[in-house]
């Protein structure tokens, strides 16, 4: 029987090579590797030629790209035959917007009377749906008879859209187009023309109503089925921030599934808690890797970073006024057909109102400046609001007030999201707290986090670039708070870097002189010449994350990905309009940089890699003991330096991995340490957990009764070596994991015997000291 809550889950991207074939076929290593549940991006049909299957065009079926319903059937069944459960990822949020998807193909056709009408967000009142596909504006695109009509189909290109029925007379194109349920626009429109809800500022995903029950049933049929019919063991709910009404969504899951555990990918910001009354066993675990990332940190070298990076860029702005900034310019760009929809819906919710009468210009400032105020994703009013939602819109508006001619208008808005009393104000905030999300998502992880980049480890998906460190007392109410059903992850295919590469620059905060040392020798180099300030920090950063001393693999990925960080900081390139030269220059800087490196060895780039690898045993330490259970993102096990998407989501060598692991390697710690948590598991799921820090360096101990268990990270070596599991490094520092009992160490195996072959896929693994 395999049980509700994971021992490890193991993440798998599917699609660009692994399909259901390939994922059975590495069930065998899977099992070795101690893991308990596979864990699947999605699995339904997506756009054609997806590589990350999030743009589904139909629910209700299993790509036939992956294998199909019965090779999903064979997956499960197979991985139910080694003891190892399916968590499935399902996006209630959103399907693609595009003329692949059989359902608003229906509402092309149709409209309102469309039997998929209501599955959509769609502003009908605001006219025909528009559709930003065109190449070229539409007047000009008919000037030069582009467009032609055949078989019930408006074409252009390869694109054909669905004409209203019976309406084929082609005799005037202007006229036909005019009696449609949509209207093609020039593509430019997209940024604030828009009629539909989308994901984030990704026009190509259009929004669901699955607040709507018969949306939900609809979208979620074949959900159902996998778990009902017993090929499913869990749900991990992408984006739960976008839907309208979490908690109600939640609740028909669990209604609907009683006894199936769903994980939700939510952002919990500062010290912001999951939802109590939400039917969820837990988050996916960005606040857990926030947390490793912290207390691994060196507070003392923040300090000196600090220095560093403000005298080498001559940047003088707090993080704060950063996002403020960085949150108006999303709003200006790519939030702005958002910011015009709630504008219009506030105009609606506000009339009549004897409290004041906002023209269309000051509700436009309102609803910027709430925006702006909003320091978390969204709050969760539905028909009213719960006190700390209450609270929280009365400090937002305070807050918004400031800078403003009148607070009226603002005072307005906050009482109308409070008490949403009409179907207008019901409509505005739900609205808002969906735009809310969004924004913050833009402006701080894709615009200000490659802005303000003094410290990239603290740039991350659910973490604060301004509060890189925790003391004791802060991480200890955290770890008192974890339940055995909370997911801990270092990578996914979300994440900024891995978190392999987010501890190699943790070790800049505890060598930050050498990396001040390693900086200056970049910008000796001529192209340094021709490189921003700015984005040299960056890129000696970011080189210094992935590099593996080859360099003209390692520089086009940081290539790619530097093109990306420049664009998404939206400072002098932009997706829209490149600065290429600006990006070349820095790309030749950064292939530059890896040449020098490759070229003659340099003792500071030896020592930061020498802390990081130190670090990431201890983080493989913490992820693996700390309440909760541990989220192996694809690959990771065996050691991955990787950036942002796409970088995270190149090929695994699974041939390596599958092979007998070196003794001293991260493969085999994580064995060890997957062993470790099968053996204890019921001790883990009931002990306290307590961190420990000083400047010798960091302890976790798990405690229940007698017993406990004693992760370790030694700087210099000073802890005594007392761990069934430890590792030495070349800086000195130490990881060492130790069980224990009131009278000492338990000997659960004889160190003095420990055997590589201990280790090898499906053995019974015992525990034993790992040499270097």
């Amino acid at each position: 029987m395999i049980p509700d809550i994971p021992l490890a889950t193991y993440r798998i991207q599917l699609r660009d090579g692994v399909d259901f074939a390939r994922a059975r076929a590495l069930l065998p290593y899977l099992q070795g590797l101690g893991v308990s549940h596979l864990y699947l991006s999605p699995v339904f049909l997506a756009s054609m030629g997806s590589t990350h299957g999030y743009d589904i065009i139909d629910p209700t079926r299993i790509d036939p790209v992956l294998g199909g319903h019965e090779g999903f059937a064979d997956l499960a069944r197979a991985a139910q035959a080694q003891g190892i459960g399916i968590i499935l990822d399902i996006v209630p949020n959103h399907t693609a917007f595009t003329l692949e998807n059989p359902w608003l193909l229906d509402v092309l056709r149709h409209g309102r009377d469309s039997r998929y009408a209501r599955h959509f967000d769609i502003d009908w009142d605001a006219g025909p749906l528009v559709l930003p596909f065109l190449p070229e504006p539409f007047e000009k695109m008919l000037a030069d008879n582009a467009f032609t009509v055949a078989d019930g189909e408006w074409r252009f290109g390869d694109a054909a859209v669905p004409l209203a029925d019976d309406d084929t007379d082609a005799s005037d194109l202007r006229a036909l187009h005019d009696r449609q349920h949509w209207r093609l626009v020039h593509s430019e429109m997209e940024r604030d023309g828009i009629t539909h809800r989308r994901f984030f500022n990704v026009t190509s995903l259009i929004g669901m109503r699955v607040e709507d029950r018969a949306v939900f049933d609809d979208t979620h049929a074949l959900i159902f089925d996998l778990v009902r019919s017993g090929l499913v063991q869990g749900l991990r709910v992408d984006h739960i921030d976008g839907l309208a009404d979490p908690q109600t969504y939640l609740r028909w899951l669990a209604e609907e599934l009683p006894d199936t555990p769903v994980w939700v990918e939510k952002i919990l910001v500062g010290h912001e808690t999951l939802q109590p009354d939400w039917a969820t066993v837990g988050t996916t675990g960005y606040e857990a890797a926030r947390l490793i990332a912290r207390l691994l940190t060196d507070p003392g070298g923040i300090e000196t970073l600090d220095g560093l990076w403000r005298r080498a860029t001559g940047i003088d702005t707090d993080f704060r006024s950063e996002l403020r900034q960085a949150k108006l310019d999303v709003l200006d760009n790519e939030l702005a057909a958002e910011r015009r929809q709630l504008r219009e819906m506030a105009a609606a919710a506000t009339q009549g109102s004897p409290v004041a009468e906002p023209g269309p210009e000051s509700l436009r400032e309102a609803i910027t400046a709430l925006l702006v105020a909003m320091p978390r994703y969204r709050t969760y009013v539905t028909d009213t609001a719960r006190p700390e939602d209450r609270d929280l819109l009365r400090a937002m508006a305070d807050e918004a007030a400031q800078g403003l001619r009148s607070r009226a208008v603002v005072d307005l808005l906050v009482d109308l999201m409070v008490d949403p009393c009409t179907d207008a104000a019901r409509g505005l905030v739900r609205r808002f707290q969906q735009v809310s999300g969004a924004l913050l998502a833009k402006a701080q992880e894709d615009t200000a986090g490659f802005r303000w980049t003094r410290y990239l480890p603290a740039n991350e998906v659910g973490a604060e670039p301004d509060e890189p460190c925790v003391d004791p007392v802060e991480a200890n109410d955290f770890l008192a708070r974890r339940r055995p059903s909370d997911m801990t992850l270092v990578s996914t295919h979300d994440t900024k870097r891995s978190g392999d590469s987010r501890m190699r620059l943790v070790a800049i905060s505890h060598l930050p002189d050498a990396f001040g040392t390693l900086y200056d020798a970049a910008c000796a180099l001529p192209s340094a010449k021709g490189v921003e300030p700015r984005w040299r920090w960056y890129v000696v950063q970011s080189a210094l994350a992935i590099w593996n001393g080859d360099v003209d693999h390692t520089a086009d990925r940081l290539g790619l990905h530097i093109e990306k960080a420049m664009r998404e900081a939206k400072l002098t390139s932009f997706w829209s309009n490149p600065d290429l030269a600006a990006e070349d220059a820095t790309k030749t800087f950064a292939r530059d940089l890896l040449g020098r490196w490759a070229a003659a060895p340099d003792s500071t780039l030896a020592a930061l890699i020498d802390r990081g690898e130190a670090l990431s045993f201890a983080q493989l330490a913490l992820q693996m003991l700390m309440p909760g259970f541990p989220d192996i993102y694809r690959g990771d096990e065996g050691g991955l330096l990787s950036l942002t998407d796409p970088d995270n989501r190149l090929p695994v060598d699974w041939d390596t991995l599958s092979a007998p692991p070196d003794a001293g390697g991260k493969l085999h710690w994580t064995r060890q340490l997957l062993a470790l948590r099968r053996q204890h598991a019921g001790f883990l799921e009931q002990a306290d957990a307590v961190v420990q820090a000083d400047a010798q360096g960091l302890r976790l101990v798990r405690r229940q009764g007698d017993r406990r268990i004693v992760a370790t990270f030694a700087r210099k070596g000073q802890d005594d070596d007392r761990g069934q599991i430890t590792r030495a490094f070349a800086d000195g520092s130490r990881v060492s994991v130790a069980v224990e009992t009131m009278s000492g160490t338990v000997d659960i195996h004889d160190r003095k015997e420990q055997s590589p072959a201990a280790s090898v896929p499906g053995a019974d693994l015992p525990l034993g000291q790992i040499v270097p």
